[in-house]
């Protein structure tokens, strides 16, 4: 928070900068710039728990300088805008603590926070969760609230400040349009309420969820454990019960055929055949398309010829082929049939209002809209009454317009169906319904082969068998709409998306498959590949995601950098996966969080400097902060995987909420031997081994010389990843003598780990490409490069443009200690920055280490390589580094093919 005297002219008081700011504010155009909106979906560095968080990047520009109470009338004028926000409880702990800290003073960036969440619940999206915090940059605030519809958030973050700022100026501003449009893009954008009923059931049981489209598929659960739905259709649904349903025709033969009570009637296609059918089934009747759904196109009660050649004309606008059916006195009724057991049964009426004998229909209508109930579309328990040709029909049967007042107590019906979508109402009859009829209905659904149905039945009751009170069958209806039963306007709401999910979910079936995160500054990569290799060579079939591609199976589906949460969700959306293991970079997590509610295990191999002054991650810290959120997300009876070495993740395991395992390059590590005297589990390098130690006990896994990623137990880092693959699939159950046989089985190579110490061997020197891209990694390879015996060592290096300085020039300084002869190619990665800028970078560093070091510059990676080679001396070893070269491996890889073939 701000020291508000800090702000104030020395010498000067209170009142005095508060009229200076107040004529500033008249005499600039005081707006603030939004930078960027992120949309988070998973598990971020503000909460792990609150999975969707809109956070926008806000330049108060000159309104850093003007809290709100040096804005003359500001508070006031939010006030009387937005009243409901004296709910806001904010640091004060009691209802108005949010205005009284407007009044005291408090920046823009925490009142937009404030009006983007209200604005929100306004729209029928209540949430409540709210972050604002400065950067390091002056007047430039991260805004962090929770959305429930992602558009809405966005669009809310935009609202929000476009409102602050005619607050600010004075003016008015509409915010019932705002209000309107949230709810029209939530309209658009939202679930149903029946398929939000089964997902929001499903997130209650730590069932994941994953939309598939913009429309309502859905997939539950992950990888080869998931099943799939669609409003409420499921892929357990049979598609020709599907298609018997939609065919009221066949439906209507079926249940005869069964002997079930249905109503009377004929199916025709031409108007030809309309009289003699009218005569055959005869008036009252109804009429309906023969694959219509929602009462489309549905006409009731028709009783002159001239009303049926009309209700005819309006059927076939849906259907070719028109339903006449006679008309059945009595109360609509609907009964929910899931997994062929009934679960909820509703009395429906059509939108309809009662009279009072002073205002108009239309009147009625408007003041019945007013009740709190009834919404835009899906937003409330019931929807809206809107007037259209059916409710015209309707009253013009009764020689009744929109102007005319019904008498007091009379009932007028608006709409021909009973649908919720259209305005009816809904009663809860559950607990009433017969036996019998519940029987009937029960065979019904195994008749038609629907897992999920609803059966519409006229009847005077339910509460008596239907042949004995005269009620027939309707319709039998795939995909039916759980609102009435979810919210009733009458009645116990019933909780039916519970047995949608109990028979997607019966006991015993898993949800999930099991997932390891690996993160981390160095390492991961390869970390992720072994870890993946050890799960593939003990039967099970693998997904994983890195920086160079994603993988199932070790088959390559998509190349590029794949860390970020689209890539992990294309694994969990694979239906073959059995397990999943997913490099999780920073960038991804900062973008969007991560792409995973929760792992089984999380591994983080270290924390070094690498991509600081990006995203306002500056220190070590604040990158510990992000590689943090992935053990956050690890479940209570997993495990958080972490480097002993290394004192940030130390630190995370002291917020850990899940069992800890360290793994050490050093078996005397006071963090290890502290962890082990507790009975803790570790994994670290003894006396050559790669070993698991358990309380004073030690499982020696495999001898390091034996492992061939680790060049001979020569390369330390290697070692390190090494030790935390084999801790993580030990702790995953696999048995030592598992792990070993896959650690013994993993080559490093182009194949295995491209850009990770890939060395290739020509006829009198040898190629070593490692994409090794920050200080750490180049001493990682300087340590392995003075084991090597070489004649001479020539380095190929290059800068990227979004390092800060002091992290190139560092690299340029290890180079110039491990090489004897350096290609400097800054052909790519500019980011921002001009070539020359980046190669005087690295001039610098390597002359700081030897002034007189031979600097050979070629921004053109073909030829700087091509030179490298033609004058790479007998025994000297050539190393890339920082994938300078374009498209590296393959370019080696072609020289060492034409020298084969030469």
């Amino acid at each position: 928070m701000h020291n508000l005297q800090s702000l104030f002219l020395p010498g000067r008081s209170v009142a005095y900068w508060a009229k200076y700011s107040q004529l500033a504010i008249k005499q600039n155009k005081l707006e603030m710039k939004i930078s960027n909106i992120q949309v988070l979906r998973g598990p971020n560095i503000w909460s792990i728990s609150r999975k969707k968080l809109i956070q926008m990047r806000l330049d108060l520009e000159e309104l850093e300088q003007k809290p709100t109470n040096v804005i003359d009338g500001f508070g006031e004028r939010l006030e009387k805008l937005i009243p409901s926000m004296f709910t806001h409880r904010c640091s004060k702990g009691v209802e108005g603590g949010f205005f009284a800290r407007v009044k005291e003073g408090t920046w823009m960036g925490h009142v937009i926070e404030h009006i983007a969440l209200e604005i929100q619940s306004i729209a029928g999206m209540e949430t409540g969760f709210g972050r604002t915090r400065q950067t390091k940059t002056e007047g430039i605030y991260n805004v962090v609230f929770s959305y429930l519809e992602e558009k809405v958030g966005v669009y809310a973050a935009e609202a929000a400040v476009n409102i602050a700022e005619a607050l600010i100026k004075g003016e008015e501003y509409d915010l019932d349009h705002d209000i309107r449009r949230m709810k029209e893009i939530r309209e658009l954008e939202a679930l149903g309420p029946s398929t939000g009923s089964i997902v929001e059931e499903a997130v209650k049981r730590s069932i994941p969820w994953i939309r598939l489209n913009k429309s309502s598929l859905v997939q539950l659960g992950y990888g080869k454990n998931q099943v799939r739905f669609r409003a409420t259709m499921t892929e357990k649904t049979s598609s020709i019960a599907v298609d018997i349903a939609s065919n009221k025709e066949e439906t209507k033969r079926l249940l005869t055929e069964a002997a079930i009570p249905v109503a009377s009637g004929v199916t025709i296609s031409n108007i030809d055949d309309l009289e003699a059918s009218v005569n055959k089934v005869g008036f009252p009747l109804v009429f309906k398309p023969l694959d219509g759904n929602h009462g489309k196109g549905a006409t009731i009660n028709v009783k002159t010829l001239e009303a049926a050649i009309a209700a005819f004309e309006y059927a076939k606008t849906y259907s070719r082929r028109v339903i006449i059916e006679k008309f059945i006195t009595g109360f609509d009724f609907r009964i929910l049939v899931i997994d062929h057991k009934v679960v909820a049964a509703a009395q429906r009426d059509p939108a309809h209002v009662r009279g009072n004998g002073i205002h108009t229909i239309q009147e009625l209508i408007d003041k019945e809209n007013e009740d709190p109930k009834r919404g835009y579309g899906h937003e409330n328990v019931l929807t809206e009454i809107s007037v259209d040709r059916d409710t015209l029909d309707l009253l013009a049967k009764k020689e009744y317009t929109l102007e005319t007042i019904p008498e007091k107590g009379e009932i007028v019906y608006l709409k021909s169906t009973a649908n919720l979508s259209t305005g009816g109402t809904s009663i809860d009859v559950t607990d009433i319904v017969h036996p019998q009829n519940i029987f009937i209905c029960e065979r019904i659904s195994r008749v038609i082969g629907l897992d999920i149905c609803g059966i519409d039945i006229m009847a005077q009751n339910l509460t008596q068998p239907l042949n004995e009170n005269g009620g027939v069958v309707l319709e039998v209806n795939a995909a039916p709409g759980f609102r009435m039963h979810l919210a009733p306007s009458e009645g116990l709401p019933r909780n039916v998306a519970a047995s949608v999910i109990d028979m997607l979910y019966p006991q015993g079936k898993l949800s999930q498959i099991p997932i390891i995160a690996v993160t981390g500054t160095n390492g991961k990569t390869t970390t992720t590949r072994l870890i993946a290799h050890i799960i593939r060579s003990n039967g099970k079939r693998v997904g994983f995601t890195t920086s160079d591609g994603v993988y199932v199976h070790n088959t390559m589906l998509m190349k590029g950098d794949t860390t970020g949460p689209v890539s992990a969700e294309f694994i969990l959306k694979d239906p073959t996966v059995e397990f999943a293991v997913l490099e999780t970079a920073r960038g991804g997590i900062l973008r969007a969080g991560l792409g995973f509610n929760a792992c089984d295990i999380g591994v983080i191999t270290n924390i070094q400097e690498d991509h600081l002054g990006i995203s306002d991650i500056h220190t070590l810290d604040d990158l510990a902060r992000v590689k943090e959120v992935v053990i956050g997300a690890v479940r209570r009876k997993g495990w958080a995987v972490l480097n002993a070495d290394n004192g940030y993740c130390v630190k995370i395991a002291r917020n850990a909420r899940c069992n800890v395992a360290y793994f050490s390059m050093d078996e005397n590590n006071p963090v290890i031997k502290e962890h082990c005297k507790k009975g803790g589990i570790a994994a670290i390098y003894e006396n050559g081994y790669i070993t698991i130690k358990t309380g004073d006990w030690k499982l020696r896994v495999d001898k390091a010389t034996h492992i061939p990623l680790t060049f001979g137990g020569s390369v330390n880092f290697m070692i390190q990843n090494v030790l935390a693959a084999t801790l993580a699939a030990y702790l995953w159950g696999y048995k030592p003598e598992d792990i070993r046989l896959s650690l013994e089985t993993f080559i490093p190579s182009a194949a295995h780990t491209p850009g990770r110490m890939n060395v290739f061997r020509f006829k009198d020197f040898k190629v070593l490409v490692d994409f090794a891209h920050n200080p750490d990694g180049f001493n990682g390879v300087k340590a392995y490069l003075q084991s090597v015996e070489a004649t001479e060592h020539v380095g190929i290096i290059s800068g990227t443009g979004d390092r800060r300085d002091e992290d190139i020039i560092e690299t340029a300084r290890i180079s110039g200690q491990m090489f004897d002869k350096i290609y400097i190619c800054q052909e790519k990665y500019l980011r921002g920055r001009k070539q020359q800028e980046l190669i005087d970078l690295l001039v610098t560093g390597i002359r700081e280490i030897d002034p007189n070091k031979e600097i050979i510059i070629n921004n053109k990676s073909t030829e700087c390589l091509q030179d490298a080679i033609d004058h790479a001396k007998k025994g000297s070893y050539l190393t890339i580094l920082s994938n300078t070269i374009d498209n590296t491996i393959q370019r080696v890889t072609e020289h060492l093919d034409k020298e084969l073939e030469g």
